[in-house]
């Protein structure tokens, strides 16, 4: 079948007769009639479960056609090459894949692109200013606010989303209590935290 054809969504059955794709690749025709296993073609039973998502991307607008079931995650470092943003766990528990959606921290391996169509959406590679870093990732540089160094994205972008809505709800200084209990759903496996709360603590005030 010619590709024209198979993105058309259309198939015929073995009587002659139009059948939709989507009752085709779960074996059943458009009158209800079980013909077994899937027929078509694997790539037209792919197309069936695309979406285009369209989105800003640290500052520059990105449209791609995705799997429904594609993660944010997956569609920053797989399709756009952001692979600043880190899958450490799969289970949504280290946040290591922290990243803005309209200017709050969301971990992106919870959330589809899909959802994120629409956004603006920062990464890490999002936060300095061509040469110049940000003020928590000068922080963090200064302070060693890092060891291996794969939890630290995570921990910035989540760290600057913790002081963005302490600033805005008025509140003075970031206390160690306050920021420790910020990063419940950051883990990092070699530091032991104590710079980077003293990171955190730092890039707070340079972000005044």
């Amino acid at each position: 079948m010619p590709l024209a054809d198979a993105c058309s969504l259309r198939q015929t059955d073995f009587q002659g007769g139009p059948v939709d794709a989507r009752r085709l690749a779960l074996g059943q025709t458009l009158v209800g009639w079980e013909i077994g296993p899937p027929i078509l073609p694997l790539f037209l039973v792919w197309r069936i479960f695309m979406s285009t998502v369209s989105m800003t991307v640290n500052g520059k607008s990105v449209e791609c056609e995705v799997e429904d079931r594609t993660l944010l995650v997956e569609f920053l470092r797989e399709h756009l090459n952001l692979t600043g943003t880190h899958v450490g766990c799969d289970t949504s528990q280290c946040g290591a894949c922290v990243v803005h959606v309209d200017g709050k921290a969301v971990k992106s391996c919870t959330m589809l692109a899909a959802q994120a169509s629409g956004s603006d959406v920062t990464t890490i590679e999002g936060l300095a200013k061509g040469d110049k870093l940000h003020p928590m990732q000068q922080a963090f540089k200064e302070n060693h606010g890092l060891q291996c160094g794969f939890c630290t994205p995570g921990m910035i972008m989540t760290a600057v989303d913790m002081v963005n809505r302490h600033k805005a709800n008025g509140g003075g200084k970031l206390s160690e209590e306050k920021i420790r209990a910020e990063l419940e759903g950051n883990i990092c496996r070699c530091t032991g935290y104590h710079n980077i709360v003293r990171s955190i603590e730092a890039g707070a005030k340079g972000m005044r």
